[in-house]
């Protein structure tokens, strides 16, 4: 695609690939870099000084962006009675029960976060081959398995971020969109890493913080300066 690679290439001659920048200054080079037809992600890389294979070394957790992600949150909840009446009331996609898991079964999996109540989890855990390779099984360390639904859904639709370090101990995660202001777009890039560093777990060794890049959907990856990010939360 000739058009394409010369608008990467007038991309790369706009900012040198080689130099780790500062946060604010690589967040500002990959949203300026998003020139799709479509309103791009800017999504922040981590490659982190961990084997998650190892069960003290795994990162996981969830951050709420103060911005939001721009993206609208599909959310399911398994709850029955008065809890699905209060998971409806607070603005869930899909509530129920067995039905549900019958529909999840039929590979109908019409949300992008699952909630669960406690007393779900024996119905739940049956469609764990199904939810658990999509990311979407509930966990009580991520607070989707929880008797606080208003709260957990809420949360879930305002912009909150589900992380988790892949083999390679890479973590990553969408901070925005390119049609977000530097400043939102900055402090979601600021809440996230502030939530990766405060997941350091007790198993990790040597540096931690390893590479950062930040990018758009179609754009080049910026390098970050992990120097930089010790006062992420400045």
């Amino acid at each position: 695609m000739p058009h394409q690679g010369k608008r990467l290439k007038a991309v790369y001659a706009g900012f040198d690939r080689e130099k780790a920048y500062g946060l604010e200054e690589a967040v500002k080079i990959a949203k300026s870099n998003a020139k799709a037809k479509f309103d791009e992600t800017i999504e922040i890389a981590m490659n982190l000084g961990i084997d998650p294979r190892h069960a003290d070394q795994m990162v996981r957790g969830v951050v709420g962006l103060p911005h939001g992600t721009g993206k609208t949150v599909r959310v399911g909840v398994f709850a029955r009675g008065a809890k699905a009446d209060e998971a409806k009331a607070a603005g869930a996609d899909v509530v129920g029960a067995d039905d549900l898991a019958a529909m999840v079964q039929e590979g109908k999996i019409e949300f992008d976060r699952c909630i669960a109540t406690p007393d779900m989890m024996a119905l739940v855990g049956r469609l764990g081959k199904v939810l658990g390779p999509r990311g979407l099984m509930p966990n009580p360390k991520l607070g989707t398995v929880t008797m606080d639904v208003k709260g957990a859904v809420t949360a879930a639709k305002a912009g909150q971020v589900e992380f988790r370090a892949e083999k390679a101990g890479i973590v990553h995660a969408g901070i925005g969109k390119a049609s977000f202001g530097e400043d939102a777009l900055l402090a979601n890039a600021r809440a996230f890493v502030d939530a990766i560093q405060r997941a350091k777990p007790t198993g990790a060794k040597g540096t931690y913080l390893k590479k950062v890049a930040v990018s758009s959907t179609m754009g080049p990856g910026v390098k970050v300066d992990v120097a930089s990010l010790s006062g992420a939360t400045a």
